[in-house]
């Protein structure tokens, strides 16, 4: 069974990049820019990871990310928030997200982050 990642950003680019780069590697993948809804499409999806942007159309990521870690069944998915703005790093770590990646980011380190945060295959 693949494991499952959702990614949310509202750069439409950012999605299409990352979803081709994660699919390559053989994940399942889901994209999406309603952040919004994103609790109840964790709740839907039941990924196995969730990458998200830090700077959201009225939404920060930070504050995503701790309804995720609040949330009774999505507590232990693993969150890696993407930002530009890494000047508050310590603020970001807070949240409870388990990794920060750098925007811009290269590929390849978005699928380091990815393999050491969940087991791929079973």
């Amino acid at each position: 069974m693949l494991k499952r990642i959702l990614v949310l950003d509202d750069n439409q680019d950012i999605l299409d990049i990352v979803r081709e780069a994660l699919l390559y590697e053989k994940f399942e993948v889901n994209i999406t820019t309603n952040a919004h809804r994103i609790i109840e499409i964790i709740q839907t999806f039941k990924p196995d990871l969730v990458i998200m942007d830090y700077k959201l159309n009225g939404y920060k990521g930070d504050d995503i990310c701790r309804q995720i870690k609040m949330h009774p069944q999505l507590c232990n998915t693993p969150v890696i928030i993407c930002s530009a703005y890494l000047d508050n790093n310590i603020g970001l770590m807070n949240c409870g997200c388990d990794a920060i990646i750098a925007k811009p980011f290269g590929l390849e380190e978005l699928i380091d982050k990815v393999n050491g945060l969940i087991e791929v295959g079973d």
